[in-house]
C-alpha cells in the first residue's frame, strides 16, 4: 500500500510526490456482483409464466454484464428441493451468499411475486410460511458486501422499505406502503429497464439501478393513465440508509446520486477499448464507480464534518480518482 507523505500543514495544491505514487499503485481487484432472484406464489398460470420470463430477462443480461454463472442463484415455485421458493430455502440463500459475498463485492436481490401486511408485519407470500421482512433484515445483516440491492417488486412491497434500509444498501419497492395490496406493473417495467436500452438516458451504454428504477416509476404511471385506471402501487427507492423511500429520486443528490452509480455486473467498456486489456480494464470501471460513491457519500457529509477533515478525504479521493483516469486512458488510447 502506498503511504501517503506526512503534512503538518495545509497545502493549497496536490502533492506532485502523492499524486505520481498514486499512479504507479497496482490497479484495485475487480469486485464480484452476486445475484438472487426469488419467485413466490403465483396463484395464477400467467403469473407463473411472467415471473419465469422476468428471472430469465435478469439472469441472460446478469451474464451478458460480467456475472458469472455461478454467482447467479434463482429461487421459485414450481422448482424441485432446494431450489424451490421457500422461506427456508431462500434463507439458506441468503447465507450462502453471506459466505461467498467479499467485502468489495456487490449483491442484487430481486423478489416477484405477491405480498400482503398484517399486524404491523409485511410478508412475501411463499410456498409454506411466509418471508416476512424481519426474516429478510435478519438474513442480510450477515453480508458483508460493499453494496446491496433489494428490489421487491411485489404488492404490499413499500412495508420491506424501512426494515431493509441501512447504510451501503440500495431499497426498491413497486409500492410505497403495505396497504398497496393489488396486482403490480411495476416489475414488468423494472426488468424491461434493467435488460433493455430505453432506460439508459445518458447513454453511456450501462443502466444504473437509478435509471431503470426512474424508467418503470413513469411507464407503470402512463400505464394506469392511460386505461383511466387509479394508480394503486407508487414506487418507492431509499438508498441513504435513513428508511425514507423517494418517489423521485435526483441523480444529483441523496438516494439518487447512490443508485446512479450502481449497475448490474461489470460496468461498460468504453468504445474502442483493446479486447487483451479487458479484464484489467473492468477492474479499473469498478475502481472508477467505488471513488465515485465514496465521493458523493463524502459530499453528502460535509455539513457535519469538521473543514480540516472534509478538505483532506476530498483531496484523497480526487487523487485517487486521477490516478484511476489516467490508468484507464492508457489502456484505451487515450494518453497517459
Amino acid at each position: 500500500m502506498t503511504a501517503r507523505p506526512s503534512r503538518r500543514r495545509r497545502r493549497p495544491g496536490l502533492a506532485p510526490a502523492l499524486l505520481l505514487a498514486l499512479l504507479a499503485a497496482a490497479p484495485a481487484r475487480a469486485q464480484q456482483t452476486h445475484l438472487l432472484v426469488v419467485s413466490g406464489l403465483s396463484g395464477e398460470p400467467r403469473f407463473a409464466a411472467d415471473f419465469e420470463s422476468w428471472t430469465r430477462q435478469l439472469t441472460t443480461t446478469a451474464v451478458q454484464a460480467g456475472v458469472p454463472a455461478a454467482n447467479i442463484g434463482t429461487l421459485s415455485e414450481q422448482a424441485p428441493g432446494a431450489r424451490q421458493s421457500t422461506r427456508a430455502n431462500v434463507l439458506g440463500a441468503v447465507q450462502a451468499l453471506a459466505a461467498r459475498a467479499g467485502g468489495a463485492d456487490e449483491v442484487l436481490i430481486v423478489l416477484f411475486g405477491h405480498g400482503s401486511e398484517s399486524g404491523g408485519e409485511a410478508r412475501l407470500n411463499l410456498t409454506g410460511p411466509d418471508l416476512t421482512a424481519r426474516d429478510l433484515a435478519a438474513a442480510l445483516a450477515a453480508v458483508r458486501a460493499r453494496r446491496i440491492t433489494i428490489v421487491n417488486t411485489a404488492s404490499a412491497s413499500g412495508a420491506f422499505l424501512k426494515p431493509l434500509a441501512g447504510p451501503n444498501r440500495i431499497v426498491i419497492t413497486a409500492t410505497k406502503s403495505g396497504a398497496e395490496q393489488n396486482e403490480t406493473m411495476f416489475p414488468r417495467f423494472f426488468v424491461a429497464g434493467l435488460t433493455g436500452a430505453a432506460a439508459d438516458t445518458d447513454k453511456d451504454g450501462r443502466v444504473s439501478f437509478l435509471e431503470a428504477f426512474d424508467y418503470a416509476r413513469q411507464e407503470t404511471e402512463r400505464a394506469y393513465t392511460s386505461t383511466r385506471r387509479l394508480q394503486t402501487e407508487h414506487p418507492l427507492l431509499e438508498a441513504d440508509g435513513d428508511g425514507v423511500g423517494v418517489p423521485a429520486p435526483s441523480a444529483r443528490e441523496g438516494d439518487g446520486a447512490v443508485a446512479a452509480l450502481a449497475v448490474l455486473g461489470a460496468p461498460a467498456l468504453p468504445a474502442g477499448a483493446p479486447a487483451a486489456a479487458g479484464e484489467e480494464l473492468r477492474a479499473l470501471q469498478a475502481e472508477k464507480q467505488r471513488i465515485e460513491a465514496a465521493l458523493a457519500d463524502l459530499r453528502g457529509q460535509q455539513a457535519r464534518l469538521p473543514a480540516a477533515e472534509y478538505q483532506q478525504r476530498l483531496e484523497q479521493l480526487l487523487l485517487d480518482l486521477s490516478r484511476n483516469g489516467q490508468a484507464i486512458r492508457r489502456l484505451t488510447g487515450g494518453g497517459s
